[in-house]
């Protein structure tokens, strides 16, 4: 019977997470309706497990790339509060 409950809760979080909801938001909903605390947090593990042998694998790693931009307004230094209000250099 648990394992039931567990296969629903998991394939509940996995359609979830998927949709963009934050994982611990999904817990504490679940919990709120009243499944267990511990039945939950094996179900959200299990969920990421099966999740992550449902990622695509990179072949390659990805490629970064620069670009340097040049700026050439000046900057302009202000005097902080205290030294407005007391008059400081």
């Amino acid at each position: 019977m648990e394992g039931s409950y567990k296969r629903r809760i998991i394939d509940y979080l996995k359609r979830n997470t998927k949709k963009g909801y934050p994982v611990q938001t999904l817990r504490f909903a679940l919990i709120n309706q009243g499944y267990l605390r511990p039945l939950v947090d094996e179900a959200i593990e299990q969920a990421m497990k099966e999740l992550a042998k449902e990622a695509p694998v990179l072949k390659e790693s990805p490629k970064i790339e620069h670009e340097v931009v040049v700026d050439d307004t000046p900057v302009v230094v202000k005097k902080s509060f205290w030294k407005r209000l007391f008059g400081g250099k």
